[in-house]
Parts: C-alpha cells; structure tokens; sequence
C-alpha cells in the first residue's frame, strides 16, 4: 500500500496462470477448430453470403473462400468442368448410337443382358472409388482413368437400355433433355435462391423416388392389365425422376460455382463436380425417355 501512490493494489497472480502465460498457453476456453461439412467442400462464413466478406470480421483469418475468392480461378475451374463434362456426353452419345444403329449389335445386347449388368457392376465400383478416395479423384492420371472407364461403362448400360426403345423416342428425348438441362443451368447461374442449403432434402426425395419406384414395379407385374399399368408406372415414375435430378442439376451447378452459395465444391475436385453434373444429366435423359416412351406405348 506504502509503495502505491494511488492506492490501488496490483491483483495477485495465481500459480496456474503464471504458468499459462509463461508456456504461451491461450486463455480458457479454448478455441474449437471448425469442422468441414464434407469432404472436398468448403463452407463459406456468413459475411460472405452478403458480400463484401473480405472485410467483414465474421470471416476467419486468411479464409480464402474455397479457392473462390479469384474470379479467375471460379471462371477455369467452370471452364474445365464443362470441358470434362462435354467430352463425357460426346462418349455416352457416341456408344448409345452404335447400340441404337447398328442392328446387330442391338440384337446382341437384347439377347445378353449380362453386358449391362457388368457395365453397372463397373461403373457402381468405379463411382464408389472415386466419391470415397479423394487421392483417386484428385491426382493425374488416375482421376481421368477413372473417369473414363466410369463414362464407357455408362455409356454401355444406356445403350442397352435405349435399345428396346424406338429411335425417334430417343431422339425426342434428346432434344427435351437438353433444353431442360441449359434452361436449368441458366436459372442456377442466375437466380439469387440458395440451393445448397438442401442438399438433406434433395437426398430425401432420391430415396423416396428409388423405394417408390420398387414398389410400383413388384405391385405392376403382380397385378392384372399390366400394360396399361406399366405405361402410367413409366410416366409417374418418369416425372417424378425427373423433377428430382432437376433439383440435383441445380443444386450441383451451384455447388460448382461457389460465390454467394452456402456451400461450394474445392476448385481442385473439378473431376468431382463433373462427375456429380453428368449424373444429373445422364439420368435426367433416362427419366424423360421413360415419360416419352410411356405416352407413345399403346
């Protein structure tokens, strides 16, 4: 108190925090690290959804917005999705057309089903490797080994499939599929709803269109008039199917772009996300052929 002139008496400092500060150990409570949503996806911070995050102090330290913050790098990570993406459906529509022009090998698929279900078997292996390992997905040449066995193997399973149905119902497909696909890419790139938030419920309506899609086809082949119930089966479940991978064709463009989205795909995972768009599309194509062969069946 003598030694004060004030008259105010410096606090005591504890034992336990002399220690702390002496071995540089942060104050209680502790900081807890922030958790990934996903694997090969970044969450953006709150500012960033508003704009102008760069200076908001919400965002963390060195955040560098998944890569997105670079209009560059957002502008070639897109270009060398669509580029992989193009490439794909060049294959898938190349190998579709030898099994719907060529009569012999149409006969051939139609008379040995194994051959589709070895291309499932494949493409099911090879979807899995790449959506689980992230080192297959991501190193050179690997990614693109993957890939392309992935797109052949697709593309043989379509084939088959298309080869029961008649040419201009594929073709009417076709040119549906891809006005809804550009027409939805538009409306993804543009509007300012938030798709990536629903990713739980995209996932919920998927499991509800497969189980859904089961049912009908045990309760179809056991119950009487089957071919018109088949036909109805094929347009509900077609629509149905479709309007679900419309969601998923939105919801994986957006997660393609980043910018102003919750959630955003890493600029590295550019196979990824060019696997995630051909899904999309390629089963968007099969739905819509499913409505347009059901309505042409008598």
């Amino acid at each position: 108190m003598g030694d004060n002139k004030q008259g105010f008496v410096q606090p005591p400092t504890y034992p336990q925090q002399q220690f702390n500060q002496q071995q540089g150990y942060s104050s209680y409570p502790p900081q807890q690290p922030q958790q990934q949503p996903f694997p090969g996806m970044v969450q953006q911070p709150p500012a960033y959804a508003q704009g102008d995050w760069k200076d908001a102090e919400s965002a963390p330290e060195n955040f560098s917005g998944g890569g997105f913050d670079d209009k560059a790098v957002r502008r070639g990570f897109i270009k060398r999705v669509y580029s992989i993406l193009m490439v794909q459906l060049v294959i898938t529509a190349s190998i579709i057309s030898l099994f719907v022009f060529v009569d012999s090998v149409k006969g051939y698929v139609r008379t040995n089903r194994w051959i589709m279900w070895t291309s499932w078997g494949l493409a099911f292996a090879c979807i899995i490797a790449m959506s689980c390992f992230s080192s297959i997905r991501r190193k050179t040449p690997h990614n693109f080994i993957f890939l392309g066995i992935f797109t052949i193997c697709e593309g043989v399973m379509l084939g088959t499939i298309t080869s029961y149905y008649d040419v201009d119902a594929i073709l009417i497909a076709v040119g549906i599929t891809a006005a809804v696909t550009l027409g939805l890419t538009l409306f993804a790139f543009q509007t300012k709803i938030d798709f990536t938030m629903c990713g739980g419920l995209f996932f919920a309506l998927l499991i509800i269109l497969l189980v859904s899609s089961i049912i009908l086809g045990i309760v179809v082949r056991t119950s009487a008039g089957d071919d018109i119930n088949r036909k109805y089966m094929m347009i509900g479940i077609g629509a149905a199917g479709a309007f679900v991978f419309s969601l998923y064709l939105i919801y994986d463009t957006q997660m393609m772009m980043g910018g102003n989205h919750k959630y955003a795909l890493d600029p590295e995972e550019y196979i990824f996300a060019a696997l995630n768009i051909y899904l999309d599309v390629i089963n968007l194509f099969m739905y819509i052929l499913m409505i347009v062969g059901g309505s042409r069946s008598d």
